[in-house]
């Protein structure tokens, strides 16, 4: 029976039951954390071989890697990642160990100088603002905060961000400059962006001449089925409908190999390329390019880097199998709450009843349960209506994922009684 039928003598002794529950819990003295999407030690250990690589020092056109040089990273590992993004190897560029890094550098370029096609620098304009599809990635919005960039909220949808919300805000809005999509499993719902809606936001009109979709694919690869969803061309759509420099993607190999010492991606038109290429110059002499060949040696080619998911993929599917089974069997009969079932990234989107989000986080916390805040997937950490929660399950071991979101399901099931006890 669903918690709201409930008569005030049922719900009473239905909350009752579940604060025994709770109380046992506590007593446990439990310490999980489900608070961020990290790779677990089983999964860094699938990279243990880079440790001892590389072997040699020079890259197949004789580049000596130990030197300066190179600003667009070695051609090799370029054009591996370009065969897995779908892109062309002169449309990307290999650097750093994070993406988060690339994008904050693009944004302070778009802001002291302009985009390559902006008529002037961001910072000169009155305000500069940005759309962002909720739930989303809250470092994305921390960016945006820390530079003073307004940001606009859209619903995400399971085919991509609200393409015709977007459409209708950009259109005579010039302060609006970009927007952010994380298209393929996205972070936290699991979302993927069509090629309908990809294409929907490379075309539509937009008054700011230089409006710029930052295309975050971070989990492009991350699948938890043996069916391995492919991103939206997002650049030959560009081209195609006459904007090819409005998308700007990302990615790395942070969750793929060593979280800390991966390699980031860059890739847009040509023209863009040349464009952060030319800003790049002044600040570094070239990248990390011992760390591109250990990379390369690593992988060997494109399909090295499926094959290494695959591993990836054994580990973590069952954590998130667990995480289904736990609130199906705890949650489900009560209607208390609703989650999404990825088919890849590294999340599980929880809403539960409106105004319990961080009731339930504050419960949780009690009983040694370490979640996400409330509200984190949304613009300055303020869900409007207190309901959504990011569940992030690859790191603990399934054992541990299992004892976190039993801990959880009692947390949601004391939140939702008191709430319906209270409207009662």
């Amino acid at each position: 029976m669903a918690l709201s039928e409930k008569s005030s003598s049922e719900l009473s002794s239905f909350l009752q039951t579940q604060r025994t529950a709770y109380d046992e819990l506590v007593a446990q003295g439990l310490k999980l954390d489900l608070t961020r999407g990290k790779p677990s030690a089983a999964q860094l250990d699938l990279s243990e071989e880079l440790l001892s690589l590389p072997h040699g020092h020079a890259a197949a056109d004789g580049t000596d890697v130990r030197n300066y040089g190179g600003l667009k990273g070695l051609t090799e590992l370029r054009e591996i990642f370009a065969d897995l993004l779908g892109v062309e190897v002169d449309q990307i560029i290999a650097g750093g160990n994070s993406s988060l890094t690339v994008m904050y550098d693009t944004l302070v370029q778009c802001l002291l100088h302009g985009a390559v096609d902006s008529e002037r620098p961001w910072s000169q304009e009155d305000k500069v603002r940005f759309i962002c599809p909720v739930p989303g990635y809250d470092r994305h919005f921390v960016l945006l905060e820390s530079l003073g960039i307004e940001m606009i909220t859209v619903p995400m949808t399971q085919d991509g961000p609200d393409a015709a919300a977007i459409a209708e805000l950009v259109k005579d809005d010039p302060s609006i400059k970009g927007m952010w999509v994380v298209p393929t499993y996205a972070n936290p719902s699991g979302a993927v962006c069509t090629q309908e809606v990809a294409a929907a936001l490379t075309s539509m009109p937009t008054a700011a001449p230089d409006f710029k979709i930052f295309w975050d694919n971070a989990y492009a690869f991350h699948h938890l089925t043996e069916e391995e969803t492919k991103s939206a061309d997002i650049l030959s759509l560009a081209a195609a409908s006459g904007h090819p420099h409005r998308p700007v993607v990302f990615a790395s190999t942070s969750k793929i190999t060593f979280a800390g010492a991966g390699v980031a991606f860059f890739a847009g038109s040509s023209e863009t390329i040349a464009w952060f290429v030319g800003h790049l110059g002044k600040r570094s002499i070239g990248p990390d390019k011992i760390n591109h060949l250990r990379h390369l040696q690593f992988f060997k080619n494109a399909d090295g880097v499926r094959e290494h998911m695959a591993k990836h993929r054994a580990i973590i599917a069952p954590k998130f199998a667990e995480v289904q089974r736990v609130l199906t069997e705890r949650l489900g009969e009560h209607d208390v709450a609703t989650w999404n079932d990825p088919a890849g990234g590294y999340f599980v989107n929880l809403d539960v009843i409106d105004g319990t989000a961080s009731r339930v986080v504050e419960l949780a916390k009690g009983a040694g349960i370490a979640l996400t805040p409330a509200g984190a997937s949304y613009p300055h950490g303020d869900d409007p209506v207190d309901g959504n929660i990011r569940l992030a399950p690859t790191m603990p071991p399934v054992e541990e994922v299992t004892a976190a979101m039993e801990a959880v399901a009692t947390c949601v099931l004391v939140a939702a009684a008191e709430k319906y006890s209270n409207a009662t």
